[in-house]
């Protein structure tokens, strides 16, 4: 153990931070990095602190620490072992550019994660899949037989002890039932358009109006269709002169690269729920060393 992320939540008050970045000290903690936000509209503080233990304090000692602490605050406080890699299976249908991209970050190290799995309704990317070493798990979806495809996908995540599900560009929706039973740890990506544009072709849709913005929106999945929390977003400029095959293009890039970041600063544990909003912490130094050096 070299590192801890210490993530809190909670009703906010004076001296939070005082409280727990002193109670570390004692125990000879050296604090790396700290962000911290108090949510004046709803009361709620979030905080994320990088530690390193440097008098033998073992994670045990922390997690007790932190247990004295949030008796005194009323925080829920946790510590996570970092750089831990968070297992996740991905989801996929026709369309894989998001999964290419997320299967090139976690192979040059890119990505906090460990990929567990890819699951899809198509058989298309089999050979990608297990050209990376990865099993792939073809679970076909219809009307007759959700139920029991979306028991066979727990069964697959469950398995796997996968903490995350990324759909991408996983084209089924999934029941109330499966979102509740993984909510905050299911990401989806789609483009920026939504509510307009809805449909197989958005992207001549848009064309058709003379859009000069395209964009994605990386969300956590609720039961109400794209509407989950927001995690990531971002936009292209676009002119006249391109066509809606260049749109296309355009937006598969910018959906992979919103996909990417949404999933690493989940996975870096930066993401924090605050009602149907996120609280999105800047990525720590050196968070993305790897990847500038792949």
């Amino acid at each position: 153990m070299s590192h801890l992320i210490v993530t809190g939540t909670g009703p906010t008050r004076r001296g939070l931070v005082a409280a727990i970045s002193g109670g570390l000290s004692e125990l000879g903690c050296n604090i790396l990095d700290s962000a911290q936000f108090n949510d004046e509209a709803t009361g709620r503080f979030f905080l994320r602190m990088v530690i390193r233990p440097e008098t033998g304090s073992t994670r045990r000692d922390v997690e007790s620490e932190l247990a004295r602490i949030s008796a005194a605050t009323g925080l829920a406080l946790e510590a996570h072992e970092a750089p831990a890699r968070m297992r996740m299976i991905v989801m996929v249908s026709k369309f894989g550019h998001c999964l290419n991209d997320l299967l090139y970050r976690w192979r040059i190290g890119a990505l906090p994660v460990e990929i567990a799995g890819v699951i899809s309704n198509h058989e298309a990317y089999a050979a990608t899949v297990e050209g990376h070493g990865l099993p792939f798990h073809h679970i076909a979806v219809t009307p007759e037989n959700k139920p029991e495809a979306e028991a066979r996908i727990m069964g697959v995540v469950e398995d796997a002890g996968a903490d995350l599900v990324v759909l991408a560009r996983y084209m089924q929706v999934l029941s109330d039932g499966l979102c509740a039973k993984m909510a905050g740890r299911i990401i989806n990506i789609h483009h920026s358009f939504l509510p307009s544009f809805k449909g197989a072709v958005p992207y001549s849709q848009a064309h058709a109006r003379g859009v000069k913005l395209i964009g994605a929106t990386a969300h956590y999945v609720t039961a109400d269709l794209d509407e989950g929390p927001i995690i990531e977003q971002d936009t292209v400029r676009v002119t006249h002169a391109q066509s809606a095959g260049d749109l296309v293009a355009l937006g598969r890039d910018v959906e992979a690269q919103v996909l990417s970041r949404a999933v690493h600063a989940h996975a870096d544990r930066r993401v924090f729920l605050n009602g149907g909003k996120t609280v999105v912490f800047p990525a720590s130094p050196g968070a993305f060393a790897s990847e500038r050096m792949g």
